[in-house]
């Protein structure tokens, strides 16, 4: 074959200097549109603690939860600790988690763009059905459909994005991702803040919204091309290099397109690619899919956005003043998206991980310390310390906006060789909402039971995985995502377990 052989363990030459072409408006314009996937998962985590702490939304589902809060004697950190209320987050997850492993299927023999559009479809569903909710089965079936919808996109869209990119830009184009889920959230947080004024039904609107970006998800998604990836992996060669030379704005294009075929013709050869997984050659990958998301979740950041509105009334603040301060932190991570979109292409994966880790640790710290100190079970923190509580929250989001929260998903999505590549990412978006779904449904018990001490615990486990980033995580920035394999095969730790050829 053309530009080398290859042998079972992947590619046997590096052609990665000879790649040509350039960022093309084709390419923009399809990541845009792919992108939405993001802020729909984004626009639920910010909506969910929104609607949570309405009065209107508990008062109808959950009375319990209402009564206590109404209760001015109420523990100020168990006046939500409810499983029911913390289910009607957490379903969504579950279902997400299942529907993934599907998705990978799916989004393997049948395309990138097919996952897309059946994740619109089931989260428009899934949207009507909340806003127009008149029972507790209602709910939790729409909760249900959102997280098939999410399941779906969240499957699809990082590998689009990332075999869509050119090589030097790939980390800034797959933060796309992330950068729309931020900017959902912070829309969630505004619509919150501006339907709790509107009354008992205000939470109906909140919810119904979510339909937006997945009617645009849906629509868009029927309009994007297919990456040549997938079309050559489904024998759709000669389409796969027009579409190649298409988004890179050449003709010469051979280099990349020989990567692409040759991981083809060992993709091909794969029929279980979830056995094959878990064979020595993809154990780091593996390693990191598992990892990497898992630890995303862990540093807490999920916690303060489902719940942010929550946590803020817990620690004293009013019902107006903690739906602002989780708007604030909603913009806060939008932005600080962007630092990372402008960085990771320059300063690495590994810098980026590392220092937002040591700056989360010690704002985690320094809440915990303030709330161990200032805040009692029954008392209310002072203008003072509730403006330091959230300037230094914001701080921890910040770091979590420029490392883990985009590098959580744009690692694992661009390591995997591409006969496991939709395998790899259905682990790596099973595992996310796994975690998700666990700190979903314990994170009220947890803030009842550790009370301040909550904070310390993520802050242990941020500790642990900056540490991991430090040993096991190759620098990936510049790498093709077809090349992958030979970083391992360089690296101090995995050499000894990736097999040469």
């Amino acid at each position: 074959m053309a530009g080398g052989s290859f042998g079972h363990g992947g590619l046997a030459m590096e052609r990665a200097g000879q790649y040509q072409g350039k960022v093309t408006a084709y390419v923009i314009i399809a990541c845009f549109v792919a992108a939405i996937g993001g802020a729909i998962f984004g626009y639920d985590i910010g909506i969910s603690g929104g609607v949570t702490s309405m009065d209107g939304f508990l008062e109808r589902f959950f009375k319990e939860v209402y009564r206590k809060k109404k209760s001015a004697h109420e523990n100020n950190y168990c006046k939500y600790n409810n499983q029911v209320l913390a289910a009607f987050t957490s379903s969504l997850y579950l279902a997400g988690l299942v529907s993934s492993l599907l998705a990978s299927l799916v989004t393997r023999n049948h395309g990138r763009r097919a996952s897309i559009i059946s994740g619109g479809v089931s989260f428009f569903v899934g949207a009507t059905l909340n806003a127009s909710a008149v029972n507790m089965a209602m709910l939790i079936l729409g909760r249900i459909l959102l997280g098939v919808g999410i399941g779906f996109g969240n499957q699809a869209v990082p590998l689009y994005l990332s075999e869509m990119a050119p090589a030097h830009l790939r980390g800034a184009l797959n933060m796309m991702f992330q950068l729309a889920t931020t900017l959902g959230i912070f829309t969630a947080n505004m619509v919150n803040y501006g339907t709790q004024k509107l009354g008992n039904w205000g939470w109906r609107v909140s919810l119904g919204l979510a339909a937006v970006p997945a009617l645009m998800m849906t629509v868009g998604g029927i309009f994007l091309p297919e990456t040549p990836n997938n079309l050559v992996e489904r024998g759709f060669k000669e389409r796969g290099r027009k579409g190649l030379q298409k988004i890179r704005g050449t003709k010469n294009v051979d280099a990349e397109f020989q990567d692409i075929v040759d991981a083809s013709a060992i993709s091909s050869a794969i029929e279980h690619p979830f056995e094959n997984i878990f064979e020595n050659r993809n154990r780091p990958q593996l390693v990191m899919a598992i990892f990497m998301p898992m630890f995303q979740i862990l540093t807490g950041i999920n916690s303060i956005l489902f719940y942010a509105p929550v946590l803020f009334q817990s620690m004293g603040f009013g019902r107006n003043a903690s739906l602002y301060s989780s708007a604030i932190t909603g913009a806060v991570l939008a932005s600080s998206t962007l630092i990372s979109m402008a960085t990771v292409d320059r300063l690495g994966r590994r810098a980026l991980l590392i220092s937002g880790g040591i700056q989360m640790i010690i704002c985690q710290v320094i809440v915990a310390i303030i709330l161990g100190v200032k805040l009692g079970d029954n008392q209310e923190l002072s203008k003072d310390f509730s403006i330091l509580v959230v300037i230094v929250i914001c701080l921890f989001v910040l770091a979590f906006g420029w490392s883990w929260g985009p590098l959580g998903w744009t690692v694992p999505s661009e390591i995997f060789p591409l006969e496991t590549r939709s395998a790899g990412q259905s682990i790596t978006v099973a595992v996310n909402l796994l975690f998700t779904f666990i700190i979903a449904q314990s994170f009220l018990s947890l803030l009842c039971a550790f009370k301040f001490g909550i904070f310390l615990f993520f802050a242990g486990w941020i500790t642990l995985m900056t540490i991991f980033v430090y040993v096991f995580l190759p620098e990936t920035k510049g790498v093709p995502i077809e090349e992958m394999t030979f970083l391992w095969r360089k690296h101090w730790f995995w050499k000894r377990i990736v097999p040469e050829f």
